[in-house]
């Protein structure tokens, strides 16, 4: 397991469009997921013992906010041929397992995680209303062995405050995990 931070892309950076097929085959895109508080993205996988320990969160924060009127979808861009266990199969399996409610899509190209310069699972993309990035840091301080309770407060303060209207704070901690198991000869270049 090698810890990588998330890179921290530019505060109102406007989500680029995509198109990925969901765990049923149904196409989703970037408009489609949109919420009309915006949209929460999160490149995630399944095997990532990083996601593993944030995954009752993850589907709780996914109804609490699907519920508030915002649009929730992970993506899951990890080469399957190295990582089987990320297989389309195995995010079927995941979704059951897991209790997620949201769209879980699969980027077999990865040029989607490219353009949201994800470099790590979990990575967090929350954009307004806009399509304005407004919050790319972590879910919380827990990490995997460092006994910090799994929250989801820093997210969950960001979205709060989307709903709100108030400003979210520019002073973001960025997310660890492991990095994005990029294709041979595919991993970008903002490494």
């Amino acid at each position: 397991m090698v810890e990588t931070a998330s890179t921290m892309l530019k505060l109102g950076s406007i989500a680029p469009e995509f198109s990925l097929p969901d765990t049923h085959g149904k196409t989703v895109t970037r408009d489609t997921a949109m919420g009309e508080k915006g949209l929460l993205m999160i490149f995630m996988c399944n095997h990532c013992p990083y996601v593993i320990h944030l995954r009752e969160e993850l589907a709780r924060l996914g109804k609490d906010y699907i519920a508030k009127g915002f649009g929730v979808i992970a993506i899951n861009a990890n080469d399957v041929f190295t990582h089987p266990d990320d297989s389309p199969e195995k995010m079927v399996q995941e979704v059951k397992d897991s209790g997620y409610t949201f769209p879980y899509l699969y980027d077999e190209t990865q040029e989607v995680a490219k353009a949201y310069q994800a470099a790590c699972t979990p990575y967090f993309f929350l954009s307004d209303e806009d399509k304005k990035l407004v919050y790319r840091g972590q879910l919380d301080s827990s990490r995997p062995g460092n006994n910090q309770p799994v929250t989801g407060e820093d997210l969950r303060s960001a979205m709060d405050a989307l709903l709100k209207g108030e400003s979210i704070s520019g002073q973001q901690i960025p997310s660890m995990g492991c990095n994005i198991k990029w294709k041979s000869g595919n991993a970008p270049d903002y490494f």
